[in-house]
């Protein structure tokens, strides 16, 4: 699967080839596809290879107080510039996405993944109001309002090149919506800059998991790596809400 994901990011859905796949990997083209009939139930079985991951990952996080899994939700989709594996990877899924209107079984995964991260984040924006870190809202709009900007924002940076467009939208985020989501007292770290994460954080990160130097993964492997983007253990020191 890693070979699969540094072909596609390499050459583009249009352009990749089965033995672009190949090359990455150990195995020839033929034993390759001999579980596959094309190179597109290759990369449905990819896309859900990575919703597995995915899954993993935001189960490794869910000890962390919901504030801090906001947080780390934010940075998946609002990364700092210079994230290039990160940036590797969320260019790979919109190649694929692109493909979803021609294609049912990509359109079925990614619905699964939008359903996926809907119900990550009203997850934790429930546990949020269960904690009194949230003030009362509804955790299904709410979400699909984030999402929605967050996705906006990342997809006008990777197809028109405004990098500068993914740090306005998570400025104004903290400051118009988190501002006012968050009760008094909780506080969000808005000064958090993805960029500067440390190195050890580096390697909780599905892209970079992904590009890994040492060992492939495949399709029925155990996959044992760390979280994604986990506890996020050099935070910024968090901005307190100021209330009247």
């Amino acid at each position: 699967m890693r070979g699969t994901y540094e072909a596609l990011c390499e050459h583009g859905y249009t352009e990749l080839t089965a033995q672009d796949i190949a090359d990455r990997t150990d195995k020839s083209k033929s034993l390759l596809f001999y579980h596959y009939d094309s190179k597109e139930d290759l990369l449905a079985d990819f896309l859900e290879f990575l919703f597995e991951r995915f899954d993993e990952r935001v189960a490794e996080t869910r000890d962390l107080p919901p504030v801090e899994r906001l947080a780390v939700f934010v940075d998946w989709f609002l990364y700092g510039p210079g994230e290039n594996d990160r940036q590797s990877f969320h260019v790979a899924m919109l190649e694929l996405r692109t493909q979803a209107p021609y294609n049912e079984e990509f359109r079925e995964k990614l619905r699964k993944s939008d359903d996926q991260l809907r119900e990550v984040l009203e997850e934790i924006l429930r546990d949020g109001l269960e904690a009194g870190e949230f003030r009362e809202h509804d955790p299904e709009e709410t979400a699909a309002l984030l999402i929605a900007a967050f996705d906006g924002a990342r997809i006008r940076q990777l197809t028109i090149g405004r990098d500068e467009y993914l740090e306005q939208v998570r400025t104004a985020t903290a400051t118009w919506v988190f501002d006012d989501l968050l009760a008094e007292g909780a506080s969000f770290p808005a000064d958090r800059d993805p960029s500067t994460l440390p190195e050890a954080d580096q390697q909780h990160r599905l892209a970079a998991d992904l590009r890994a130097e040492n060992g492939t993964v495949d399709r029925d492997d155990d996959t044992n790596g760390t979280d994604v983007d986990d506890s996020g253990a050099a935070r910024d020191e968090p901005v307190e809400r100021d209330r009247e």
